[in-house]
């Protein structure tokens, strides 16, 4: 827990030109120490480069996980977060890397429930206007970067471009949340719902949500999946039929 609230580096940061720069890069030098390497080698790295998440995420995404190389576009509704989570939390657990850039509110004790290995997380939370080249030192080192903020840092699709051409370049995942025309795939939540509360008392305890894909490798009218974001117990689980019949 401190490794990972220390890169957030939230308090103390010098606010001189390139400070921010310098805060990614020295992110990057620090994991490379770790691992004894130029770049972090993931453990969970597979010979058709492809990222592990939990079922059943990896039963609805094309590939059956986050394919290395592409980008992946969570608009910003309610339950994106808790998608984001759900999609970090394998990869992690199997020895990959992931940083997140631009997104200040992000729990580290919900991420750490969702089962992301807070070792493995290093946060820039305010990369200010800088966020383009804090995300680009970090997909030189990292397997997964999730970047927030992109439409308030007026990131032009010049810049969007960029960005997924080296996250093709270095093999590494990036996953934009908000508004990302251009991307590989697009996963979004819609009618949300939250369990728990009978008769106007109790517990949430479960939220079910519509998750709908849309992108390569997936026919045009797209693919959706019953889910609970979160689940008891549990980041993410799918909803029978029977259940997901019910009003």
């Amino acid at each position: 827990m401190r490794d990972a609230v220390a890169a957030t580096a939230a308090q103390g940061l010098p606010v001189d030109p390139g400070s921010r720069l310098e805060l990614a890069r020295g992110l990057l030098r620090r994991m490379e120490g770790r691992s004894g390497g130029a770049r972090p080698v993931s453990a969970a790295e597979v010979e058709d480069g492809v990222l592990p998440v939990v079922e059943p995420l990896a039963r609805f995404l094309p590939a059956g996980g986050l394919r290395r190389g592409t980008t992946v576009a969570l608009p910003a509704v309610p339950g994106a977060t808790s998608l984001l989570l759900a999609l970090l939390a394998e990869a992690s657990a199997g020895g990959a890397w992931v940083g997140v850039v631009g997104r200040p509110g992000l729990g580290l004790l919900a991420a750490a429930e969702a089962g992301v290995r807070l070792e493995r997380l290093a946060l820039v939370p305010h990369p200010g206007a800088d966020l383009m080249a804090v995300t680009v030192a970090l997909l030189d080192g990292m397997d997964l970067v999730v970047v927030s903020g992109a439409a308030r840092a007026g990131v032009r699709a010049a810049d969007r471009q960029r960005l997924a051409a080296r996250a093709r370049q270095r093999g590494a995942v990036l996953l934009a949340l908000g508004q990302w025309p251009g991307a590989d795939v697009e996963l979004s939540c819609a009618d949300t719902r939250w369990q728990g509360l009978e008769a106007g008392a109790g517990r949430l305890c479960s939220r079910r949500v519509r998750v709908q894909l849309r992108g390569r490798g997936v026919a045009p009218a797209g693919r959706a999946a019953r889910l609970l974001l979160p689940a008891p117990g549990s980041a993410v689980a799918g909803v029978a039929e029977s259940a997901a019949e019910q009003p």
